[in-house]
Parts: structure tokens; C-alpha cells; sequence
């Protein structure tokens, strides 16, 4: 790994996937439970922060601190494209620290979340 390396990941959410995170994670907000006047359900937005966590285990990033800007709604059924970037990194004793950044987009690449995280890789 190095500055600059881009990871990607893509993956489009489902109704079941939505209700096993709202049991899961006791987050059962009306507006993840019940469809919108359009018959949409609303994904958690830690449901869609998922993609850069999984793009991070991909790498065996051990996060310290993760910032999540949330942009606009991810309905069931949207597909969702993570392009995370390497930002810096510091090779230290026994693991690398990164600082990362990343963008996620939609169908329509409207982006629907940014962020960043700073964490380490073991050796």
C-alpha cells in the first residue's frame, strides 16, 4: 500500500438486509421500518457506512477514528459504489499508520457520503 492506492467496492442494499440491521443494531426508526410516499425504505446511514468498513477489512485496517458525512438518503434497492483513497501513510515499528478518505456515490453518482479514518496495519 501506498499514498495514493485507490480501493473500490459496490453493492446495492436490500428491504431484508434493512430490517436485519434495524433488529440488529435496535436502531427501528420509523423511517427505516415504514416505506416514504414514494414505497421506499431508508438505509442506515451506518448500514451504508458499511462500504468503507468493508473495503478497510479487505486491507486489515484496525480503525482508531472514522468521520462520516451523510449527503443525501440511500433507499433499498440503491447501489452504492465506494472508491476509498489512501491519503498518507507512516510506517512505524510494528505496523503502518493510513489516513484515509472516501467517497461514496449512487446510481445516478450523486455522492450520498464522504469521510475520513485514521488507523493502523498490523505487520
Amino acid at each position: 500500500m501506498q499514498v495514493g492506492d485507490v480501493f473500490s467496492w459496490e453493492r446495492s442494499f436490500t428491504v431484508e438486509e434493512i430490517d436485519d440491521f434495524s433488529r440488529l443494531s435496535g436502531d427501528a426508526g420509523t423511517h427505516h421500518i415504514t416505506p416514504d410516499t414514494h414505497g421506499r425504505l431508508l438505509v442506515h446511514g451506518l448500514l451504508t457506512a458499511t462500504l468503507p468498513t468493508k473495503i478497510g477489512g479487505d486491507l486489515n485496517f484496525i480503525a482508531r477514528d472514522l468521520a462520516f458525512q451523510f449527503h443525501r438518503p440511500v433507499f433499498a434497492g440503491d447501489t452504492i459504489r465506494c472508491t476509498v483513497t489512501i491519503l498518507e501513510q507512516a510506517e512505524q515499528e510494528r505496523y503502518t499508520a493510513l489516513s484515509v478518505g472516501w467517497v461514496c456515490r449512487n446510481q445516478d453518482d450523486q455522492e450520498v457520503m464522504t469521510g475520513q479514518g485514521h488507523g493502523v496495519v498490523r505487520r
